[in-house]
């Protein structure tokens, strides 16, 4: 699975697209498949 991931702070170029492991659920969880998804306003500010 890709995934972009932020590990500092700073501008466009701390944004890295990875592979990381596919989430394995628990027995009291379910896993959704995500087909979109944006950022919130907050969250391009913090990064």
């Amino acid at each position: 699975m890709k995934a972009v991931v932020i590990h500092a702070y700073g501008g466009m170029d701390v944004l890295k697209l990875e592979a990381v492991p596919r989430p394995e659920p628990k027995e009291d969880e379910i896993l959704i498949r995500v087909i979109a998804a944006s950022v919130n306003p907050v969250d391009a500010a913090i990064r």
